[in-house]
């Protein structure tokens, strides 16, 4: 019985990252503008698309990989400067600018659907799904394996860009105090476009790897979406080591679930305990209360 929850501790470690990822993109951008990115998924998407033609067309998949990534930040930075910021100069209310995001996702799953197919595809990927590493009693597939590497790296070198340095320092003080981070010199502007950019490159990263693992159609991240959405709230919507810890616990109950219960459950549980986390913490398991001075 232990080496079966340790096995599927592993595997939810392993898809919790990928949670993760999608979390702290969706944190990101909540720090910055205070706004909920509904479309982040659909960018993700577009992102993934992407690199599957990329590597259709022959090139080489580190090349296809970094152009999904720098294609899918420089999407975001453009709805950013060309719709979100006009709106903003208009004194659009929070809810005005979510349903901005809305609509820009629509766009952007027509866009999907005129220009690639809506039938499912397999998306090449160099990790292998079949091939497996035996670890003792526990038993991990190889693409599984580097999805949990590249998720927990990747998470925790963008928190510590964040925390450790003079562009992290920049974002931080333009989240908590836009007027005050322009008074110093801070050309707010760009370092929020940045973090958009730098969100959308999560969400694709998480899209590489969740595409390897199920079949890639035009609405594959609209779950993953959610679930990393969950997992934002879960830890603290202004939390980025609560979006870590947040996809990492959605990851394993998930599997612990769906292993020793049953797969219709997992989700249930899931989002059970969310519920019962903010019943407790209504601000999430890391998050703090907003505080506007005035």
């Amino acid at each position: 019985m232990l080496e079966r929850i340790l096995q599927y501790t592993i595997s939810g470690l392993s898809q919790g990252s990928l949670y993760a990822l999608v979390a702290l993109g969706v944190v990101l951008i909540y720090r910055a503008n205070r706004v909920l990115h509904f479309a982040h998924g659909d960018v993700t998407t577009i992102g993934t698309f992407g690199a599957f033609s990329l590597m259709a067309a022959n090139l080489a998949w580190p090349w296809s990989f970094l152009l999904a990534l720098g294609g899918g930040g420089l999407i975001s930075i453009l709805f950013y400067f060309l719709i979100l910021v006009p709106a903003q100069r208009r004194d659009a209310t929070p809810l005005s600018q979510i349903i901005l995001t809305l609509g820009f996702g629509l766009v952007l799953q027509g866009l999907l659907l005129r220009f690639w197919t809506t039938e499912p595809q397999s998306f090449a990927f160099p990790l292998s799904d079949t091939k497996v590493y035996s670890f003792g009693a526990i038993t991990i597939s190889q693409l599984s394996l580097g999805t949990l590497a590249v998720g927990i790296l990747g998470s925790l070198s963008f928190y510590l860009l964040v925390q450790k340095t003079r562009l992290g320092l920049a974002m931080r003080a333009t989240s908590e105090n836009l007027a005050a981070a322009q008074t110093l010199g801070i050309p707010t502007r760009r370092v929020l476009a940045l973090a958009w950019g730098l969100a959308a490159a999560l969400g694709v990263l998480a899209g590489l790897f969740l595409a390897a693992a199920l079949l890639l159609d035009p609405f594959f991240m609209l779950e993953p979406f959610l679930k990393g959405f969950a997992a934002a709230i879960l830890g603290g919507l202004n939390s980025l080591p609560g979006a870590i810890v947040g996809g990492l616990i959605l990851g394993v109950a998930e599997a612990l679930a769906g292993g020793l219960i049953s797969v219709a459950f997992k989700n249930t549980l899931a989002f059970l305990i969310i519920i019962v986390v903010l019943l407790f913490r209504p601000e999430g398991l890391l998050g703090t209360e907003f505080v506007e001075r005035i």
